[in-house]
């Protein structure tokens, strides 16, 4: 399960804001037990990714390959959820993104060596079910740190 330090909840718990908190908690389950099938209960069949990684569409199938791809490369990965605000249809989640190199990624060779890299989401829910996701990863900082970037002379 997701780790939270802390939920600020802006509206009132009702039973959509708590089906639409769950929905949220088992989309980052399915990064931090490496789970792309929980991803089918966390979002809607017409799910947007955005900005959309290359090749990828919309609905839940679209994003288990990049996260099989993911999950080989850093095989230990955690995300942990640090805030989660929310209100009726709208979430905002700050989250780390922590795991051992271990693996190609994008294009760089296994180097052994951990990532710790700030997530930023803003998601919109509809039925108690994520409907589209902005997010922001620092992967500039992910490749610093695997020793991809800056990039050789």
């Amino acid at each position: 399960m997701a780790n939270i330090d802390a939920v600020i909840p802006i509206a009132p718990a009702t039973a959509a804001a708590l089906a639409e908190r769950a929905a949220l908690l088992t989309f980052y389950r399915a990064f931090s037990e490496r789970r792309p099938e929980l991803i089918d209960e966390a979002v809607t069949q017409d799910w947007e990714d955005i900005p959309l990684p290359p090749g990828q569409g919309v609905g839940p199938e679209s994003i288990k390959p990049i996260l099989r791809a993911f999950f080989k490369a850093f095989p230990d990965v955690k995300l942990t959820v640090l805030d989660i605000l929310q209100e009726p249809g709208r979430a905002a989640v700050r989250s780390v993104l922590t795991g051992t190199h271990r693996d190609t990624f994008l294009g760089v060779a296994p180097s052994g060596r951990e990532i710790s890299i700030p997530c930023h989401d803003f998601h919109a829910l509809r039925e108690g079910r994520i409907a589209r996701t902005w997010h922001l990863e620092d992967w500039f900082t992910a490749l610093a740190q695997i020793g991809a970037w800056p990039p050789a002379p």
